[in-house]
């Protein structure tokens, strides 16, 4: 429990599998929050990829929560969209991969059961264009839809009394999110066959 004196502890989430087009929506506009902003210790900042259940102990330690994710709205490729608290739930997984993939709706459902769930939820939800493309990269309606994803977290962590403060440099690549993984400009800015 919080006492007065204490910070709300917040996790900013991006989920998503960036293997599939506009589906690394949500990995991606965290790694760039990361990447631009430092934040104060009370806040969290994760890639959960396609972690599933593993997340539930992350949600479990939050107050507040911040998602980032693709989000099949039935809008326009490209538009956000921002749902908070009780609708969050109704708004998760553009796309599983397989049936033994657990949806971020399976996620909240554990760690609600477990009366753990953050009591504020924010999903920044970015409705894809291509969700089919193996190896392909984000679309460029979602891909630009980044920087405002980021700015409607940077609002949410204001008011709630813990704002981003932007890095006077970019983090430099050995301290990215995914570091030592698949990066952004290897993967998706490679040269496009002509």
């Amino acid at each position: 429990m919080l006492n007065p004196e204490s910070k709300k502890r917040i996790l900013v989430l991006g989920i998503g599998n960036i293997l599939w087009a506009d589906e690394g929506f949500g990995v991606r506009a965290v790694e760039e929050f990361h990447r631009r902003y430092a934040i104060d210790d009370n806040v969290t900042v994760l890639d959960g990829g396609t972690q599933g259940l593993y997340l539930v102990s992350f949600l479990e330690q939050a107050d507040c929560l911040i998602v980032f994710d693709a989000i099949d709205y039935g809008l326009l490729p490209g538009q956000l969209k921002l749902v908070r608290d009780d609708e969050v739930p109704k708004f998760t997984a553009a796309k599983k991969v397989s049936l033994h993939q657990t949806g971020f709706q399976d996620v909240l459902s554990a760690a609600d059961l477990l009366g753990r769930c953050p009591r504020e939820l924010a999903l920044i939800g970015c409705q894809p264009l291509d969700l089919e493309h193996w190896g392909g990269p984000l679309t460029a309606p979602v891909r630009f839809q980044i920087a405002p994803a980021i700015e409607l977290a940077c609002k949410l962590l204001a008011q709630w009394d813990s704002p981003a403060k932007p890095r006077t440099a970019p983090l430099p690549a050995s301290e990215r999110l995914l570091a030592n993984n698949i990066d952004h400009a290897n993967y998706e800015m490679r040269a496009q066959p002509v």
